[in-house]
This record gives C-alpha cells, sequence and structure tokens, in this order.
C-alpha cells in the first residue's frame, strides 16, 4: 500500500509544482545607459546570438547572461529559441572563427542587477521577483 502511495505522489506533485519558468517569470533589465524603454523578441534574440549590437533606438548594447537555472533556460527557450548546450555550441563556434567572445556569465539575479546597473549598455535577464534597483526594466513587445 505505500509504495502506491509513493507512486502516486510522484506523479501528482509535478502536475502541481511546475519547475520550469517561462517567459512570464522573467525580465529583461538593461542599464540606465541604454534608451530604449522597449525591445522586440528579435532585437533581443540578434543581441543575444551576437548578430546585432544596438537596439533600435540606436542604443549600444552587450549582453550578459546567468550561468544557469530556470531564468536562464527559460530565457533561452523563449527569447533566444536554443537549448542551453545547443548556446554553448553556437557561441563556441563564434569564438573559434573569431566573430564573437562569450559574454559575460553571472551566478545570481543579484549579480546580473549589480553588473547591469554598473555596465555601461548591459542588457540581461532576472527572475520576475528580482529587486532591480539602479536598472531599467525593457518591456518586451
Amino acid at each position: 500500500m505505500r509504495r502506491i502511495q509513493y507512486i502516486a505522489i510522484a506523479f501528482l506533485v509535478p502536475a502541481f509544482c511546475p519547475l520550469n519558468a517561462s517567459a512570464a517569470d522573467l525580465k529583461v533589465i538593461a542599464n540606465s545607459s541604454v534608451g530604449a524603454s522597449s525591445v522586440s523578441a528579435d532585437e533581443i534574440k540578434g543581441v543575444f546570438l551576437a548578430t546585432k549590437t544596438s537596439l533600435s533606438d540606436g542604443s549600444h548594447v552587450e549582453p550578459v547572461l546567468l550561468k544557469g537555472g530556470a531564468t536562464h533556460e527559460a530565457f533561452l527557450k523563449e527569447y533566444v529559441g536554443k537549448t542551453d548546450s545547443a548556446f554553448e555550441t553556437y557561441y563556441r563556434s563564434l569564438v573559434f572563427t573569431g566573430k564573437a567572445s562569450m559574454p559575460k556569465a553571472l551566478a545570481s539575479d543579484g549579480d546580473m542587477v549589480s553588473y547591469v546597473a554598473k555596465t555601461k549598455g548591459a542588457i540581461g535577464y532576472v527572475a520576475a521577483g528580482t529587486a532591480t534597483a539602479g536598472v531599467k526594466t525593457l518591456e518586451v513587445k
């Protein structure tokens, strides 16, 4: 009987406690030097895939990543269209051919906010509940 309870719990817990973050669970942040207050999903993709170095308003931007976690995975899936391993492989090829260097990767949302606040042109992402004093939150269209 106890075994059946464990099996039932194993199937029910994931249904009520989703482990994956979505785009609604994160926000895109930028240094105050970035003039734009909103960006398109295509602009974000271009910036993080190193095909764009500025936004439509002319602001130069530098992408900043989280090292991992649900927010990182959700950001890559929703805005970049890649898994973490595919994203790393993509950047390795850019680095190998001399077309780009790997973006700065930070360990936590707090580190992301601090770095973006002090780095001109920095653009990154954090979990939706993160305090973002000192940076601007960009609306994604």
